[in-house]
């Protein structure tokens, strides 16, 4: 894997193909380097902390001198909400139907499809600001759910394309009015600086199998990056059968060996990174770092 100073890593890749361990391995390279680094994982059910076999619930926790964990769920988001918009919107929709807080939320989630997702690429993008880590490796959720968090800045500014003449025919006080419409600016400058910040700053992995449904994932997901202006850092095939000693392994050998040609045929402008199928489950420091010898 190349190095790329200032860069935010984002691992992602269908269920189960090995992301967040590459994503944990990453995250040991850069804090081995001396580097204070944080692996972050956005998905909405998290595995840092069982490979790392972290037992306490701090957040973030500390592994190492220099490495650090966290898993943002839905509380956190919450508390992005608040932070940001929440209340104040809040506070316009209640004087019209009466609403408590918390169905609000629910409300505005289903209204607006993604607002989890934004904020969870503003905290990063705030992280990366505020300067107290060198590194940040991000875990992101499967290929599907992330290919619309890539979509939820562009989205989002759609939504409230026409929000300012919606708004307008509501019967505020002016000084209500006034309000609504700040926040509405300042929502889609969140949403274009979001957008921004994903294609100038994060580097896309991605992580996959040497098997048919996931090669097939491959070209929509580097059609969506082409087309949205996103970087692609590399593509690690993760799984791949090196020993083929006994029948079964020679057999799940030579299966994989086509969708590996294909990869490299089809691919061979990204830097791939073929990652060996272990015999056990990855957990603990020791043995992530034979996954990070593999990809560095």
């Amino acid at each position: 894997m190349t190095e790329n100073s200032g860069s935010i890593y984002m691992f992602s890749g269908k269920g189960g193909v090995g992301k967040t361990t590459c994503t944990a391995a990453t995250a040991l390279h850069h804090a081995s380097l001396g580097k204070k680094t944080l692996a972050i994982s956005t998905d909405a059910a998290p595995s840092l902390a069982h490979i790392f076999e972290v037992k306490n619930a701090e957040k973030p926790a500390q592994i190492t001198d220099s490495l650090f964990i966290d898993e943002i769920g839905t509380p956190e988001v919450e508390e992005m909400w608040d932070q940001k918009f929440g209340r104040e919107v809040y506070e316009v929709f209640s004087s019209i139907v009466s609403l408590d807080y918390d169905s609000f939320k629910e409300f505005m989630s289903s209204m607006l499809p993604g607002l989890a997702d934004e904020f969870m690429v503003d905290y990063i993008r705030e992280l990366k600001l505020s300067g107290k880590y060198e590194s940040i490796i991000w875990d992101t959720a499967p290929l599907g759910q992330t290919l619309a968090l890539l979509h939820t800045p562009s989205m989002l500014i759609e939504h409230l394309r026409l929000a300012p003449r919606i708004y307008s025919n509501f019967k505020f006080g002016q000084k209500q009015k006034s309000s609504i419409m700040e926040i509405i600016k300042g929502w889609q400058k969140l949403s274009q600086d979001c957008l921004d910040f994903l294609r100038a700053e994060v580097r896309f992995n991605i992580v996959t199998i040497p098997e048919a449904l996931a090669f097939e994932q491959l070209e929509n997901v580097f059609s969506e990056m082409d087309k949205n202006g996103f970087k692609i850092g590399q593509l690690v095939i993760n799984n791949v059968i090196k020993a083929d000693e006994s029948q079964f392994l020679k057999s799940k050998a030579a299966h994989q060996r086509q969708y590996l040609d294909l990869i490299h045929t089809k691919f061979s402008d990204t830097k791939i990174i073929e990652m060996p199928m272990r015999p056990y489950e990855i957990k603990g420091i020791e043995r992530l770092k034979e996954v990070q010898e593999a990809l560095f």
